[in-house]
């Protein structure tokens, strides 16, 4: 499991610097660098986001506040220039409490701080289930059974998804791309754009930036999938 995290800081060589040590450690995964609390508010109400790294001292909202406001819990590591404020960051249950200028040993401290507070609470929430091949869609009035390895990929329209099979015509359904690739195994699944997830084992053609099916389906890459996708194409594509 990657935490994923979203740093706010109104300093941009601290925000750098925050982002920069965000890439290095491998069990982080950088949803957001922010330089307000307000541009970080989107991403929270997506429910994208599993921990804070956001600086006290800001214009406007300062850190404290703007975590005081939240209506979602969220775990959070507080920075600051300012010593003073360590106590205040512990009352509203910091998980840790770093001290700029922050080394990368500082940071790496706090980061297994918080990934041991993970571990320990998804493994007391988890609810382990069988791996299953298959899975029951309802559509048109009915409940469908379909084999995972039958998908071709997964279109998201509005509140509805397609779901394109290699042999059957497409099945319409009303759920969330986000519930779907909940159900779906990453091993074998990947969201490549904010309207499509594709079956990487039936991914043949990639050209400029589009997986090709046919002659008439191109499914695009987007930019904040790229990066994901291309660590897919370095471990099984070979030139």
């Amino acid at each position: 499991m990657k935490i994923k995290c979203v740093a706010i800081d109104d300093e941009p060589l601290a925000l750098k610097q925050i982002g920069a040590y965000l890439e290095r450690t491998p069990f982080f995964e950088t949803v957001a660098l922010c330089s307000n609390a307000f541009e970080a508010l989107q991403f929270i109400r997506e429910g994208v986001v599993d921990l804070l790294f956001v600086d006290i001292n800001m214009p406007d909202l300062n850190g404290l506040d703007f975590v005081k406001s939240l209506e979602r819990k969220i775990p959070v590591i507080f920075t600051t220039a300012y010593s003073e404020y360590a106590i205040d960051g512990f009352q509203v249950d910091a998980l840790d409490y770093l001290l700029k200028p922050i080394s990368y040993a500082s940071f790496l401290k706090s980061a297994n701080k918080a990934k041991t507070w993970f571990d320990v609470n998804h493994k007391s929430n988890e609810v382990v289930q069988p791996q299953m091949d298959y899975l029951f869609v309802k559509s048109e009035h009915r409940l469908i059974r379909i084999l995972l390895a039958d998908i071709k990929y997964i279109e998201g329209s509005n509140e509805y998804i397609i779901i394109h099979l290699l042999k059957e015509k497409p099945l319409t359904t009303l759920m969330r791309m986000k519930n779907i690739e909940s159900m779906l195994p990453d091993k074998h699944f990947m969201r490549v754009h904010r309207s499509f997830i594709v079956n990487l084992n039936q991914v043949k053609v990639i050209e400029r930036n589009r997986i090709i099916f046919d002659e008439k389906i191109y499914i695009p890459v987007g930019e904040q999938y790229k990066e994901n996708f291309q660590k897919f194409l370095d471990k099984t594509f070979y030139i």
